[in-house]
């Protein structure tokens, strides 16, 4: 099975690990999904945040 990675310091989709690990965000099961790597990780950084803000009440 292949595996997908972001490269978020060159912003490209990676098949396979190819570069440094952290350089990188996956694996992804998907290029598609890869190349959402940033939004993914946005959108569970707010889903933190919201679940700690509960948290605190």
């Amino acid at each position: 099975m292949t595996e997908w990675w972001y490269n978020h310091k060159t912003g490209e989709v990676e098949e396979g690990a190819q570069s440094l690990g952290s350089d990188r965000d996956g694996p992804f099961t998907s290029r598609e999904e890869a190349a959402r790597a940033p939004q993914i990780a946005e959108e569970r950084a707010r889903k933190w945040a919201a679940d700690e803000a509960a948290e605190g009440d």
